[in-house]
Formats: structure tokens, sequence, C-alpha cells
């Protein structure tokens, strides 16, 4: 299945989102991120947690959400950016809670991370099921 992760800035909670569903899908799932209004730059912050787990973000450039994406996806996760999320019928949203991390500490960053990763694992699971059935 593919699963489109957006965030306000694509500089922190989806490049995180979308790493971790490319590591954890093992070619299973695609994983895209985009934001509704993109930042210059994946959050410093948010490439050094990741780095942490072995995963670089840092080449990683923050890009914009285009309608395209939504309809390339099969589940649309939202995180943070309200109504600019186009909506395409038949696909599945889900939105995510999730604070920004940009300018926090890095144990706040840190957190999110931790909590974005489970999330990330849950739906994987999910999306294994839905295949199956």
């Amino acid at each position: 299945m593919n699963v489109l992760f957006v965030c306000l800035h694509n500089a922190g909670r989806s490049q995180m989102a979308a790493a971790f569903l490319q590591a954890s899908g093992d070619g299973r799932h695609a994983a895209r991120s985009a934001g509704s209004t993109p930042g210059e730059r994946v959050h410093p912050e948010v490439v050094q947690v990741m780095r942490e787990l072995d995963v670089d973000l840092a080449g990683r450039v923050p890009r914009g959400l285009e309608r395209e994406d939504a309809e390339w996806a099969d589940v649309v996760v939202t995180m943070g950016c309200g109504d600019a999320c186009p909506v395409v019928p038949g696909r599945r949203y889900v939105d995510w809670e999730l604070p920004d991390p940009k300018g926090r500490a890095l144990g706040e960053v840190r957190a999110i991370r931790d909590e974005v990763r489970r999330r990330v694992d849950e739906l994987v699971g999910e999306l294994d099921r839905d295949e199956r059935a």
C-alpha cells in the first residue's frame, strides 16, 4: 500500500514517519511525505534524533503537497496540516495529533520521534492485515 504522511512544513513529523515506514515495511509499503507549507530544510533537532537510530534525514528536502500525492496514496496520514490536505474519494484518512518538534529540546523531540515510530509500527500492522483480508 502507498502511504502519504503530511505535516505543516515536511521538516519533522512527516519526514520521520516516512523514514520509519520505509524501514519497517520491508518493501511491502511505499511512503511519501509532504508539507502544506514546506520548510527550507529538515529541522536540525529531527536530523539529530533520527541519526541516533541510524536514520539519516540530513539530505532530505521538504516538499510541497500536491493533489497527485493524495491520488497516489491509499492512506493519507495528516499531522497538523488542517484543511490544507486535499480530500480524494476512496482514500483512507488518519489524523495523528502530534506536536511539532521544531525548536523543542532534544528530550521532547526524542519523545515525539518514539511516538511517531510507535504509530507507524501500528499502521504497518494494520496495512499488513488489510492486504491479507
